[in-house]
Protein backbone atom coordinates (compact mmCIF):
# COMPACT_ATOMS: atom_id res chain seq x y z
CA UNK A 1 0.00 0.00 0.00
CA UNK A 2 2.77 2.45 0.56
CA UNK A 3 4.75 1.77 -2.29
CA UNK A 4 1.35 2.29 -4.36
CA UNK A 5 0.32 5.51 -2.20
CA UNK A 6 4.04 7.17 -3.07
CA UNK A 7 3.63 6.35 -6.80
CA UNK A 8 0.16 7.86 -6.71
CA UNK A 9 1.41 10.79 -5.39
CA UNK A 10 4.64 11.16 -7.79
CA UNK A 11 2.09 11.13 -10.45
CA UNK A 12 0.32 14.09 -9.24
CA UNK A 13 3.57 15.98 -8.92
CA UNK A 14 4.49 15.52 -12.06
CA UNK A 15 1.17 17.02 -13.00
CA UNK A 16 0.86 19.76 -11.58
CA UNK A 17 4.62 20.81 -12.81
CA UNK A 18 3.49 20.20 -16.13
CA UNK A 19 0.37 22.09 -15.62
CA UNK A 20 2.56 24.90 -13.78
CA UNK A 21 5.36 24.61 -16.60
CA UNK A 22 2.77 25.31 -18.98
CA UNK A 23 1.42 28.63 -17.61
CA UNK A 24 4.19 29.62 -17.06
CA UNK A 25 5.15 29.99 -20.82
CA UNK A 26 1.78 30.96 -22.13
CA UNK A 27 2.42 33.65 -20.00
CA UNK A 28 6.26 33.83 -21.63
CA UNK A 29 4.92 33.79 -24.86
CA UNK A 30 2.66 37.05 -24.66
CA UNK A 31 4.01 40.90 -23.96
CA UNK A 32 1.71 42.20 -20.99
CA UNK A 33 3.35 45.92 -20.96
CA UNK A 34 0.87 47.09 -23.97
CA UNK A 35 -2.83 45.65 -22.49
CA UNK A 36 -4.70 48.54 -22.22
CA UNK A 37 -7.92 49.61 -19.59
CA UNK A 38 -10.37 47.77 -21.86
CA UNK A 39 -8.88 44.68 -22.20
CA UNK A 40 -8.12 44.32 -18.51
CA UNK A 41 -11.82 44.86 -18.09
CA UNK A 42 -12.39 42.03 -20.70
CA UNK A 43 -10.79 39.67 -17.95
CA UNK A 44 -12.43 38.68 -14.62
CA UNK A 45 -10.16 40.86 -11.97
CA UNK A 46 -12.81 39.28 -8.87
CA UNK A 47 -10.26 37.45 -7.47
CA UNK A 48 -7.53 40.19 -7.71
CA UNK A 49 -8.29 41.91 -4.42
CA UNK A 50 -7.01 45.36 -5.31
CA UNK A 51 -9.99 46.80 -4.19
CA UNK A 52 -9.23 45.11 -0.58
CA UNK A 53 -5.77 45.85 -0.61
CA UNK A 54 -6.63 49.78 -1.21
CA UNK A 55 -8.76 49.77 1.73
CA UNK A 56 -6.71 47.43 3.77
CA UNK A 57 -3.91 49.81 3.14
CA UNK A 58 -6.23 53.08 4.15
CA UNK A 59 -7.06 51.31 7.37
CA UNK A 60 -3.62 50.62 8.37
CA UNK A 61 -2.26 54.03 7.72
CA UNK A 62 -2.31 56.63 10.23
CA UNK A 63 -4.83 59.43 9.62
CA UNK A 64 -3.54 62.92 8.86
CA UNK A 65 -2.92 66.08 11.24
CA UNK A 66 -3.47 69.29 10.56
CA UNK A 67 -0.66 71.58 8.95
CA UNK A 68 1.90 72.55 11.69
CA UNK A 69 3.46 76.00 11.27
CA UNK A 70 6.95 75.81 12.09
CA UNK A 71 8.98 78.58 13.07
CA UNK A 72 13.21 79.15 14.02
CA UNK A 73 16.04 78.27 11.42
CA UNK A 74 16.38 74.53 12.07
CA UNK A 75 13.50 71.64 10.54
CA UNK A 76 13.16 68.00 10.36
CA UNK A 77 10.44 67.28 7.63
CA UNK A 78 9.41 63.33 7.78
CA UNK A 79 8.20 62.08 4.29
CA UNK A 80 5.45 59.48 5.22
CA UNK A 81 2.81 57.81 4.19
CA UNK A 82 -1.25 58.80 5.57
CA UNK A 83 -4.67 58.61 4.70
CA UNK A 84 -6.57 62.15 4.62
CA UNK A 85 -10.42 62.50 4.60
CA UNK A 86 -11.31 65.53 2.09
CA UNK A 87 -14.36 65.93 3.92
CA UNK A 88 -16.65 65.26 0.74
CA UNK A 89 -16.72 61.31 1.73
CA UNK A 90 -13.70 60.55 0.22
CA UNK A 91 -10.71 58.80 1.89
CA UNK A 92 -6.88 58.29 -0.14
CA UNK A 93 -3.78 57.39 0.97
CA UNK A 94 -1.39 60.23 0.37
CA UNK A 95 2.26 60.84 0.71
CA UNK A 96 2.90 63.65 3.35
CA UNK A 97 5.77 65.87 4.79
CA UNK A 98 4.85 65.62 8.21
CA UNK A 99 1.63 63.69 7.93
CA UNK A 100 -0.36 66.74 6.60
CA UNK A 101 -1.97 67.87 3.55
CA UNK A 102 -0.73 70.52 2.92
CA UNK A 103 2.63 69.48 4.63
CA UNK A 104 4.26 71.75 7.57
CA UNK A 105 4.58 75.23 6.72
CA UNK A 106 8.18 76.46 7.44
CA UNK A 107 8.63 80.23 8.46
CA UNK A 108 11.94 81.75 8.35
CA UNK A 109 13.14 85.32 8.38
CA UNK A 110 14.95 86.99 5.93
CA UNK A 111 18.74 86.62 6.29
CA UNK A 112 18.58 83.35 8.36
CA UNK A 113 21.11 80.47 7.85
CA UNK A 114 18.57 77.71 7.17
CA UNK A 115 18.44 74.20 7.71
CA UNK A 116 16.22 71.41 7.24
CA UNK A 117 16.32 67.72 7.86
CA UNK A 118 14.67 65.63 4.77
CA UNK A 119 14.11 62.22 6.69
CA UNK A 120 12.56 59.79 3.78
CA UNK A 121 10.18 57.32 5.67
CA UNK A 122 8.34 56.24 2.26
CA UNK A 123 8.95 52.83 -0.15
CA UNK A 124 10.58 55.52 -2.42
CA UNK A 125 13.03 58.24 -3.47
CA UNK A 126 12.10 61.37 -2.54
CA UNK A 127 13.84 65.07 -2.33
CA UNK A 128 12.84 68.14 -1.74
CA UNK A 129 13.01 71.19 -4.58
CA UNK A 130 12.41 74.81 -2.86
CA UNK A 131 10.27 76.50 -5.78
CA UNK A 132 11.08 79.99 -6.62
CA UNK A 133 13.39 80.90 -3.66
CA UNK A 134 16.99 81.08 -4.87
CA UNK A 135 19.51 78.54 -2.98
CA UNK A 136 22.95 77.11 -3.90
CA UNK A 137 22.71 74.83 -6.44
CA UNK A 138 23.80 72.10 -4.46
CA UNK A 139 20.29 72.70 -1.81
CA UNK A 140 18.07 72.79 -5.06
CA UNK A 141 16.70 69.11 -4.68
CA UNK A 142 16.47 67.90 -8.36
CA UNK A 143 17.39 64.03 -8.39
CA UNK A 144 20.05 63.45 -10.90
CA UNK A 145 20.93 67.11 -11.73
CA UNK A 146 22.01 68.40 -8.30
CA UNK A 147 22.01 65.77 -5.91
CA UNK A 148 20.73 61.91 -5.14
CA UNK A 149 17.82 61.26 -4.19
CA UNK A 150 17.00 60.01 -0.91
CA UNK A 151 16.33 57.04 -0.15
CA UNK A 152 14.22 54.50 2.06
CA UNK A 153 15.47 55.17 5.74
CA UNK A 154 17.98 57.93 4.99
CA UNK A 155 18.33 61.68 5.69
CA UNK A 156 19.60 64.71 4.15
CA UNK A 157 19.89 67.96 5.29
CA UNK A 158 19.08 70.94 2.94
CA UNK A 159 21.42 74.07 4.10
CA UNK A 160 20.46 77.90 2.53
CA UNK A 161 20.46 81.24 3.21
CA UNK A 162 16.70 82.27 2.91
CA UNK A 163 17.97 85.85 1.39
CA UNK A 164 14.40 86.98 -0.72
CA UNK A 165 11.69 87.32 1.47
CA UNK A 166 8.46 86.06 -0.13
CA UNK A 167 5.85 83.36 -0.27
CA UNK A 168 7.55 80.48 -1.90
CA UNK A 169 6.86 76.67 -1.77
CA UNK A 170 8.67 72.99 -1.40
CA UNK A 171 7.50 70.01 -3.32
CA UNK A 172 9.33 66.65 -4.28
CA UNK A 173 11.27 66.94 -7.77
CA UNK A 174 11.36 62.78 -7.85
CA UNK A 175 9.29 61.80 -10.10
CA UNK A 176 7.35 64.82 -9.58
CA UNK A 177 4.26 64.40 -11.94
CA UNK A 178 3.29 61.26 -9.37
CA UNK A 179 5.08 62.75 -6.05
CA UNK A 180 3.15 65.93 -5.87
CA UNK A 181 0.00 64.53 -7.26
CA UNK A 182 0.38 61.85 -4.05
CA UNK A 183 0.53 65.14 -1.76
CA UNK A 184 4.03 65.77 -1.17
CA UNK A 185 4.22 69.30 -0.67
CA UNK A 186 4.08 72.63 1.83
CA UNK A 187 4.79 76.22 1.92
CA UNK A 188 8.02 77.85 2.64
CA UNK A 189 7.30 81.83 4.42
CA UNK A 190 10.55 83.63 4.02
CA UNK A 191 9.19 87.19 6.52
CA UNK A 192 11.17 90.19 5.21
CA UNK A 193 13.20 92.53 7.79
CA UNK A 194 10.59 95.34 7.65
CA UNK A 195 7.27 92.96 7.30
CA UNK A 196 4.13 95.25 6.75
CA UNK A 197 2.47 94.16 9.82
CA UNK A 198 -1.04 92.44 9.00
CA UNK A 199 -3.79 91.05 11.98
CA UNK A 200 -4.35 87.87 9.48
CA UNK A 201 -2.13 86.07 7.65
CA UNK A 202 -3.49 82.65 6.12
CA UNK A 203 -1.65 80.46 3.42
CA UNK A 204 -4.28 79.04 1.25
CA UNK A 205 -2.68 76.26 -1.35
CA UNK A 206 -5.11 75.20 -4.41
CA UNK A 207 -4.66 71.36 -5.64
CA UNK A 208 -6.78 68.76 -7.58
CA UNK A 209 -6.55 65.05 -6.66
CA UNK A 210 -8.46 61.98 -8.53
CA UNK A 211 -11.38 60.54 -6.28
CA UNK A 212 -10.32 57.21 -7.03
CA UNK A 213 -6.99 57.59 -5.60
CA UNK A 214 -4.81 56.64 -8.64
CA UNK A 215 -1.78 58.11 -10.19
CA UNK A 216 -2.08 61.28 -12.93
CA UNK A 217 0.25 58.95 -15.22
CA UNK A 218 -2.56 56.13 -14.55
CA UNK A 219 -5.46 58.10 -15.54
CA UNK A 220 -4.11 60.39 -18.26
CA UNK A 221 -3.64 58.57 -21.32
CA UNK A 222 -1.78 60.65 -23.71
CA UNK A 223 -1.87 58.66 -26.52
CA UNK A 224 -5.54 58.89 -26.57
CA UNK A 225 -5.42 62.91 -27.65
CA UNK A 226 -4.52 62.53 -31.17
CA UNK A 227 -6.37 60.93 -33.69
CA UNK A 228 -6.32 57.64 -34.97
CA UNK A 229 -4.88 59.31 -37.95
CA UNK A 230 -2.40 60.94 -35.93
CA UNK A 231 -1.37 57.76 -34.40
CA UNK A 232 -1.38 55.85 -37.76
CA UNK A 233 1.44 58.50 -39.34
CA UNK A 234 3.58 58.49 -36.09
CA UNK A 235 6.94 56.27 -36.21
CA UNK A 236 9.52 56.81 -34.17
CA UNK A 237 10.36 60.78 -34.44
CA UNK A 238 8.77 63.44 -32.84
CA UNK A 239 5.69 64.57 -35.26
CA UNK A 240 5.12 68.04 -34.90
CA UNK A 241 1.07 68.44 -34.09
CA UNK A 242 1.42 72.64 -33.58
CA UNK A 243 -1.18 72.81 -36.19
CA UNK A 244 -3.96 70.63 -34.28
CA UNK A 245 -5.89 71.49 -31.78
CA UNK A 246 -5.46 68.91 -29.76
CA UNK A 247 -7.57 69.45 -26.09
CA UNK A 248 -6.43 67.72 -23.34
CA UNK A 249 -8.36 65.82 -20.61
CA UNK A 250 -7.92 66.93 -17.36
CA UNK A 251 -11.29 65.63 -16.53
CA UNK A 252 -9.81 62.51 -14.08
CA UNK A 253 -9.25 65.65 -11.90
CA UNK A 254 -12.84 65.49 -9.96
CA UNK A 255 -11.66 66.81 -6.40
CA UNK A 256 -10.93 70.31 -5.92
CA UNK A 257 -9.00 71.51 -2.44
CA UNK A 258 -7.29 74.15 -0.99
CA UNK A 259 -5.65 73.20 2.28
CA UNK A 260 -6.79 69.78 1.74
CA UNK A 261 -10.05 69.76 2.25
CA UNK A 262 -13.18 70.36 -0.13
CA UNK A 263 -16.95 70.82 -0.16
CA UNK A 264 -18.66 70.94 3.34
CA UNK A 265 -14.69 70.56 5.08
CA UNK A 266 -13.80 73.92 3.41
CA UNK A 267 -11.03 75.97 4.98
CA UNK A 268 -12.03 78.30 7.56
CA UNK A 269 -10.79 81.76 8.12
CA UNK A 270 -10.81 83.45 11.13
CA UNK A 271 -11.11 87.29 11.03
CA UNK A 272 -11.97 90.57 13.18
CA UNK A 273 -13.85 93.74 11.81
CA UNK A 274 -10.94 96.12 11.18
CA UNK A 275 -8.29 93.43 10.33
CA UNK A 276 -5.49 93.64 7.86
CA UNK A 277 -5.69 90.77 6.44
CA UNK A 278 -3.44 89.14 4.35
CA UNK A 279 -4.06 85.36 1.71
CA UNK A 280 -1.17 84.02 0.32
CA UNK A 281 -2.57 82.04 -2.79
CA UNK A 282 -0.55 78.61 -3.68
CA UNK A 283 -1.24 76.73 -6.70
CA UNK A 284 0.77 73.48 -5.82
CA UNK A 285 -1.94 71.37 -8.78
CA UNK A 286 -1.69 71.68 -12.69
CA UNK A 287 -4.81 73.34 -13.31
CA UNK A 288 -5.16 77.11 -13.51
CA UNK A 289 -7.68 78.68 -11.02
CA UNK A 290 -9.76 81.90 -11.25
CA UNK A 291 -10.16 83.10 -7.59
CA UNK A 292 -12.30 85.02 -6.39
CA UNK A 293 -13.21 86.83 -3.27
CA UNK A 294 -16.19 88.14 -2.60
CA UNK A 295 -17.27 91.28 -1.06
CA UNK A 296 -13.99 93.08 -0.35
CA UNK A 297 -12.07 95.76 -2.16
CA UNK A 298 -8.37 94.26 -2.27
CA UNK A 299 -4.81 94.22 -4.05
CA UNK A 300 -2.18 92.41 -5.41
CA UNK A 301 0.76 93.22 -3.22
CA UNK A 302 2.86 90.22 -4.85
CA UNK A 303 3.44 87.43 -7.02
CA UNK A 304 5.84 84.71 -6.59
CA UNK A 305 6.60 86.43 -3.77
CA UNK A 306 8.25 89.39 -5.63
CA UNK A 307 6.53 93.02 -4.56
CA UNK A 308 3.74 94.63 -6.98
CA UNK A 309 4.54 98.53 -7.30
CA UNK A 310 1.26 100.79 -6.03
CA UNK A 311 -0.75 98.04 -6.70
CA UNK A 312 -4.16 99.60 -7.33
CA UNK A 313 -7.64 98.62 -5.82
CA UNK A 314 -9.60 95.08 -7.18
CA UNK A 315 -12.97 94.26 -6.50
CA UNK A 316 -15.23 91.59 -8.03
CA UNK A 317 -12.43 90.29 -10.16
CA UNK A 318 -10.86 87.35 -11.06
CA UNK A 319 -6.44 86.34 -10.04
CA UNK A 320 -5.65 83.29 -12.04
CA UNK A 321 -3.46 81.35 -10.62
CA UNK A 322 -1.39 79.08 -13.27
CA UNK A 323 0.64 75.84 -11.61
CA UNK A 324 3.80 76.61 -9.52
CA UNK A 325 2.63 80.48 -9.19
CA UNK A 326 1.84 82.34 -6.11
CA UNK A 327 -0.35 85.43 -5.49
CA UNK A 328 -0.13 87.77 -2.16
CA UNK A 329 -3.76 89.39 -1.44
CA UNK A 330 -4.41 92.07 1.24
CA UNK A 331 -7.47 93.18 2.36
CA UNK A 332 -9.49 94.69 5.20
CA UNK A 333 -12.07 92.79 6.89
CA UNK A 334 -14.65 95.31 6.66
CA UNK A 335 -18.13 93.05 5.85
CA UNK A 336 -18.92 91.29 8.83
CA UNK A 337 -20.53 87.73 8.40
CA UNK A 338 -19.88 84.84 6.32
CA UNK A 339 -18.09 85.44 3.09
CA UNK A 340 -16.47 83.29 0.32
CA UNK A 341 -12.88 83.06 -1.55
CA UNK A 342 -13.82 80.57 -4.41
CA UNK A 343 -12.85 79.06 -7.66
CA UNK A 344 -14.85 80.00 -10.90
CA UNK A 345 -13.20 77.02 -13.29
CA UNK A 346 -15.62 76.31 -15.88
CA UNK A 347 -15.95 72.97 -14.55
CA UNK A 348 -18.25 71.24 -11.91
CA UNK A 349 -15.38 70.32 -9.32
CA UNK A 350 -14.65 73.83 -8.88
CA UNK A 351 -17.76 74.24 -6.79
CA UNK A 352 -15.85 72.66 -3.85
CA UNK A 353 -12.57 74.61 -4.27
CA UNK A 354 -13.80 77.24 -1.68
CA UNK A 355 -12.63 78.47 1.42
CA UNK A 356 -14.94 80.46 4.07
CA UNK A 357 -14.20 84.17 6.12
CA UNK A 358 -15.91 84.33 9.24
CA UNK A 359 -16.14 86.80 11.70
CA UNK A 360 -15.77 86.69 15.73
CA UNK A 361 -19.28 87.19 17.34
CA UNK A 362 -21.10 87.17 14.14
CA UNK A 363 -23.54 84.64 12.60
CA UNK A 364 -24.68 86.68 9.55
CA UNK A 365 -24.63 84.48 6.05
CA UNK A 366 -25.08 87.43 3.73
CA UNK A 367 -23.06 86.23 0.78
CA UNK A 368 -23.44 83.02 -1.46
CA UNK A 369 -21.66 80.91 -3.59
CA UNK A 370 -21.49 81.44 -6.79
CA UNK A 371 -19.16 79.86 -8.94
CA UNK A 372 -20.69 80.13 -12.59
CA UNK A 373 -20.96 83.54 -12.70
CA UNK A 374 -18.73 85.34 -15.43
CA UNK A 375 -16.19 87.83 -13.91
CA UNK A 376 -13.48 89.94 -15.35
CA UNK A 377 -10.08 88.67 -15.05
CA UNK A 378 -6.88 90.68 -13.97
CA UNK A 379 -4.22 91.41 -16.35
CA UNK A 380 -0.98 90.72 -13.72
CA UNK A 381 0.61 92.23 -17.12
CA UNK A 382 -1.37 95.91 -16.71
CA UNK A 383 -1.32 95.83 -12.96
CA UNK A 384 0.79 98.32 -10.66
CA UNK A 385 2.65 101.33 -11.93
CA UNK A 386 5.59 100.97 -13.62
CA UNK A 387 9.05 102.12 -12.47
CA UNK A 388 12.24 101.71 -12.90
CA UNK A 389 13.51 98.31 -13.69
CA UNK A 390 16.85 96.20 -13.85
CA UNK A 391 16.00 95.22 -17.40
CA UNK A 392 14.13 96.51 -20.43
CA UNK A 393 13.75 95.55 -23.70
CA UNK A 394 16.77 98.18 -24.74
CA UNK A 395 19.20 96.29 -22.72
CA UNK A 396 22.15 94.65 -24.60
CA UNK A 397 22.22 91.09 -23.88
CA UNK A 398 24.87 88.59 -23.66
CA UNK A 399 22.64 85.43 -24.26
CA UNK A 400 19.59 85.49 -26.77
CA UNK A 401 17.81 82.58 -26.59
CA UNK A 402 14.36 81.47 -27.98
CA UNK A 403 12.29 78.82 -26.75
CA UNK A 404 9.31 77.60 -28.91
CA UNK A 405 6.64 74.86 -26.75
CA UNK A 406 5.44 72.32 -28.69
CA UNK A 407 3.43 69.14 -29.14
CA UNK A 408 4.24 66.15 -31.02
CA UNK A 409 3.50 62.34 -31.62
CA UNK A 410 6.46 59.85 -30.85
CA UNK A 411 5.80 56.08 -30.39
CA UNK A 412 2.04 56.67 -30.28
CA UNK A 413 2.70 58.81 -27.49
CA UNK A 414 1.61 62.55 -26.79
CA UNK A 415 5.23 64.63 -26.40
CA UNK A 416 5.27 68.49 -24.91
CA UNK A 417 8.52 69.34 -27.14
CA UNK A 418 11.19 72.76 -26.76
CA UNK A 419 12.28 73.74 -30.40
CA UNK A 420 11.29 70.29 -31.34
CA UNK A 421 12.96 68.56 -29.02
CA UNK A 422 12.04 66.24 -25.97
CA UNK A 423 14.28 66.05 -22.50
CA UNK A 424 17.44 65.07 -21.57
CA UNK A 425 17.88 65.85 -25.59
CA UNK A 426 16.87 69.65 -25.06
CA UNK A 427 19.65 71.73 -25.87
CA UNK A 428 20.75 73.13 -22.94
CA UNK A 429 20.68 77.51 -22.18
CA UNK A 430 24.36 77.99 -22.10
CA UNK A 431 25.69 80.95 -19.88
CA UNK A 432 28.20 81.99 -18.20
CA UNK A 433 28.23 84.44 -14.41
CA UNK A 434 26.94 87.71 -14.95
CA UNK A 435 25.46 86.88 -18.31
CA UNK A 436 22.42 89.12 -19.06
CA UNK A 437 19.96 86.87 -20.62
CA UNK A 438 16.88 87.06 -22.51
CA UNK A 439 14.78 84.58 -23.38
CA UNK A 440 11.47 84.36 -26.03
CA UNK A 441 8.95 81.66 -24.88
CA UNK A 442 6.51 81.21 -27.58
CA UNK A 443 3.95 78.90 -27.79
CA UNK A 444 2.80 76.83 -30.85
CA UNK A 445 0.62 74.32 -28.88
CA UNK A 446 -3.52 74.89 -29.60
CA UNK A 447 -4.59 74.06 -26.22
CA UNK A 448 -2.34 73.66 -23.80
CA UNK A 449 -1.03 75.85 -21.10
CA UNK A 450 2.51 75.96 -20.49
CA UNK A 451 3.59 77.72 -16.87
CA UNK A 452 7.11 77.65 -17.36
CA UNK A 453 9.18 77.67 -14.07
CA UNK A 454 12.93 78.66 -14.05
CA UNK A 455 14.70 77.08 -10.99
CA UNK A 456 17.49 79.30 -9.05
CA UNK A 457 16.48 82.75 -10.26
CA UNK A 458 13.65 85.36 -11.09
CA UNK A 459 13.55 86.54 -14.31
CA UNK A 460 11.61 89.87 -15.68
CA UNK A 461 8.62 89.59 -17.75
CA UNK A 462 9.31 92.77 -20.79
CA UNK A 463 6.83 91.69 -22.78
CA UNK A 464 3.46 90.30 -24.21
CA UNK A 465 2.49 89.15 -28.00
CA UNK A 466 4.95 92.25 -29.08
CA UNK A 467 3.91 94.62 -26.90
CA UNK A 468 6.17 95.98 -23.87
CA UNK A 469 4.51 95.26 -20.42
CA UNK A 470 2.40 98.54 -18.95
CA UNK A 471 1.78 98.11 -15.41
CA UNK A 472 4.62 97.21 -12.34
CA UNK A 473 7.73 95.57 -13.24
CA UNK A 474 7.12 91.68 -13.11
CA UNK A 475 9.42 89.55 -11.37
CA UNK A 476 8.18 85.97 -11.58
CA UNK A 477 9.73 82.73 -11.63
CA UNK A 478 6.93 80.97 -12.91
CA UNK A 479 5.13 82.08 -16.04
CA UNK A 480 1.96 80.80 -17.78
CA UNK A 481 2.63 80.62 -21.37
CA UNK A 482 -0.67 79.97 -23.14
CA UNK A 483 -1.58 78.80 -26.49
CA UNK A 484 -0.21 81.14 -29.18
CA UNK A 485 1.57 83.80 -26.61
CA UNK A 486 4.95 84.91 -27.09
CA UNK A 487 6.59 86.67 -23.53
CA UNK A 488 10.32 88.12 -23.56
CA UNK A 489 11.59 87.57 -20.24
CA UNK A 490 15.12 88.46 -18.88
CA UNK A 491 17.03 87.40 -15.80
CA UNK A 492 21.03 87.74 -14.66
CA UNK A 493 22.67 84.89 -14.48
CA UNK A 494 24.14 85.33 -10.93
CA UNK A 495 23.58 82.00 -9.01
CA UNK A 496 26.10 79.24 -10.48
CA UNK A 497 25.50 75.64 -11.67
CA UNK A 498 22.56 73.39 -13.38
CA UNK A 499 19.14 74.63 -13.79
CA UNK A 500 16.53 73.38 -14.91
CA UNK A 501 13.92 75.45 -16.69
CA UNK A 502 10.91 73.74 -17.14
CA UNK A 503 7.06 73.29 -17.41
CA UNK A 504 5.10 73.18 -14.33
CA UNK A 505 2.49 71.13 -15.88
CA UNK A 506 4.38 68.25 -14.84
CA UNK A 507 2.63 65.77 -17.24
CA UNK A 508 4.21 68.00 -19.82
CA UNK A 509 7.42 67.81 -17.77
CA UNK A 510 7.70 64.23 -17.78
CA UNK A 511 6.72 64.21 -21.82
CA UNK A 512 9.78 66.03 -22.72
CA UNK A 513 8.99 69.96 -22.13
CA UNK A 514 12.49 70.64 -19.47
CA UNK A 515 15.92 72.03 -20.45
CA UNK A 516 18.73 73.37 -18.46
CA UNK A 517 20.46 76.92 -17.64
CA UNK A 518 24.07 75.45 -17.84
CA UNK A 519 26.80 77.80 -16.32
CA UNK A 520 30.14 77.33 -18.34
CA UNK A 521 32.60 76.00 -16.00
CA UNK A 522 30.98 74.60 -13.43
CA UNK A 523 31.22 71.17 -12.06
CA UNK A 524 28.69 69.68 -9.37
CA UNK A 525 29.44 68.57 -5.72
CA UNK A 526 27.98 65.06 -5.91
CA UNK A 527 28.61 62.09 -8.08
CA UNK A 528 25.39 60.61 -9.88
CA UNK A 529 24.17 57.44 -8.22
CA UNK A 530 23.15 54.87 -10.90
CA UNK A 531 21.61 52.89 -7.78
CA UNK A 532 19.68 55.72 -7.06
CA UNK A 533 16.67 56.01 -9.34
CA UNK A 534 16.87 59.20 -9.91
CA UNK A 535 13.53 60.55 -11.55
CA UNK A 536 14.30 64.35 -11.91
CA UNK A 537 11.56 64.82 -14.43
Amino acid sequence: MKKIWLTLMFSVLVVIGVACSNSEDSMKGHDMSNMNKEDMNDHDTSNMNIDKGEESKKEKLPSTQETQIKTGKEFTLTAKEATHDFGNGTKLPVWTYDGSVPGSQIRVKQGDKVKVNLKNELSEPVTIHWHGLPVPNSQDGVPGVTMNAVQLGKTFTYEFIASVPGTYWYHSHQDSVNQIDKGLYGTLIVERKDEEKVDKDYTLVLDEWISSGKSSMESMNHSSMGSKEDKKASDNSAHSMDGMNMEEDMSMYDLYTINGKSAKNMETLKVKEGDTVKLRLVNAGYISHKIHLHGYDFKIVSTDGQPVNDPAIIKDQTVTVAPGERYDLVFKANNPGTSYIESHDDTDAAKNMVAKIVYDNSKKTNDKLNPKASLPNIDITKYGKTTNSEFSLDTKFDVDYKMNLGTAMKDHSMVYTINNRTYPNTEPLDVKQGDLVKVTLKSTSKSANHPMHLHGHFFQVLSKNGKPIEGSPLMKDTLNVKPSEEYVVAFKADNPGNWMFHCHDLHHASAGMVTEVKYKGYKASFTPDLNANNKPE
